[in-house]
């Protein structure tokens, strides 16, 4: 599934064709355009974002509702998604509604291109959005989009494993977590290809519910400027148990690289591990060969230091946003009403995903897998909401280069912290 974990290239600046564009964002919701008029209101939707049954709901339901008005549906692809929407949003005649990566979210608030819907958070269920999503939507004390959908990491591990290591529960807390790998290891140790947890070492996503969970944070925000906070206690000790969690696991993932690089579904699928840290849908890409390995994956969320409780976790996701030149922006915003309901937010949650506005998770509990995510969801965050945080995570992240230094012995703690802190506050003060 294309989701927003494709790599996003840095924002070019956006030059809007008049000044006089930047106002208010099309037609306002008030105004007197003839109930007559043919209108068409042209939605860009990610490929994989929203399944077709939801769509053609939605979409027949809003021209229902809007006798005179065709919805222009355009799936777009992840790959060269940032130049489009650049070209697009410097346009006179952008679409009416794009979703964008959350981490991308800033950016083109920041731009000015985006219309201002700080006015209209209540009337667009604004009361059960996801605070992380809502945050990413946020620039210098205004909202300039709104959650669209989420998805944050879990524990994937082998039931069969568990059950023959004499694991009979999951863990609840860090040094359960611990303890089962102890006993994994003692059970299956014998076999050199054996791991009880692949982690590899550069998986930042995993790193960042570690210093949530200490009360750290990658940065802190004043106003719009934000500084790294890599050398605090609470960070260092995400970094130290990060580590812990490597040298107990004795894993075979490579220090250098991240969770693609190999692909750890494929590894996990090749029935050696018992534990991995990923998403739900690695699950059909680990089984993809070995279909009957699939009724023996089941999750649980990252554990918490505190005992009975889940770690916070990294939320990924989409939002949705009315570019600034839209001639539609009080269709757009009907629209988004009907998108970010109760009725179409559940069925998001149906075909897998965290509703972003929705807080009835309930079609998430049906199967293991989807109920970790949805219990661990109900605690997410989201990384610095900075236009600058696409280039950081799709450049040289300084968050992988610590990794790897500290993981490697090549620079001690306090290095590792200090020059990822140096690294991400150059990259948040680049224009």
């Amino acid at each position: 599934m294309k989701r927003w974990t494709k790599a996003m290239v840095g924002v070019a600046s956006i030059a809007l064709v008049t000044a006089g564009c930047a106002g208010s964002g099309g037609t306002d919701p008030g105004s007197d355009a003839g109930t007559d008029e043919q209108r068409t209101l042209t939605v860009w939707l990610m490929d994989g974002s929203a399944p077709e049954t939801l769509t053609t709901a939605l979409h027949e339901e809003f021209e229902k509702a809007n006798e005179n008005v065709t919805v222009k549906y355009e799936i777009q692809e992840w790959n060269g998604i940032q130049d489009k929407l650049t070209t697009a949003l410097a346009s006179q005649e952008p679409p009416d509604i794009i979703e964008l990566g959350n981490t991308q979210a800033p950016a083109f608030a920041a731009e000015g291109v985006l219309t201002d819907l700080t006015g209209d958070i209540d009337a667009l269920n604004g009361g059960q959005w996801l605070d992380s999503l809502k945050a990413s939507g946020e620039w210098d004390g205004k909202q300039f989009s709104t959650p669209f959908y989420a998805a944050n990491r879990e524990v994937l591990y082998r039931t069969d494993m568990f059950e023959q290591a004499g694991i009979t529960a999951t863990p609840t807390s860090r040094q359960e977590w611990l303890d089962a790998i102890a006993k994994l290891e003692a059970k299956f140790g014998s076999s050199k290809t054996f791991q009880p947890l692949y982690l590899p070492g550069q998986n930042w996503y995993a790193l960042l519910s570690f210093i949530y969970d200490e009360g750290g944070d990658i940065a802190e925000k004043d106003g719009t400027t934000f500084t790294a906070t890599m050398t605090s206690p609470e960070a260092k000790a995400g970094l130290e148990f990060y580590k812990q969690l490597v040298e107990a696991s004795g894993t075979t993932a490579p220090k250098d690289n991240d969770e693609q690089n190999p692909e750890q579904a494929g590894i996990f699928g090749q029935g050696e591990v018992a534990m991995m840290i990923g998403l739900p849908w690695e699950v059909d890409t680990a089984t993809k060969d070995k279909p009957e390995l699939k009724e023996k994956i089941s999750a649980f969320p990252i554990p918490s230091k505190n005992a009975g409780e889940t770690a916070p976790v990294f939320q990924g996701g989409s939002n949705l946003a009315i570019p600034v030149n839209s001639a539609n922006a009080d269709l757009a915003k009907d629209y988004l009403k009907l998108m970010l309901s109760d009725k179409y937010q559940g069925m998001l949650a149906e075909g897998g995903m965290v509703p972003g506005a929705s807080t009835d998770l309930s079609a998430l509990e049906k199967n293991a897998v989807s109920k970790a995510m949805a219990d661990a969801s109900k605690n997410g965050r989201s990384v610095p909401a900075t236009p600058t945080w696409a280039t950081i995570e799709a450049g040289q992240n300084p968050l992988k280069d610590m990794l790897t230094a500290y993981l490697t012995g090549s620079k001690s703690l306090d290095q590792a912290t200090k020059d990822a802190s140096t690294a991400l506050d150059a990259a948040f003060s680049a224009s």
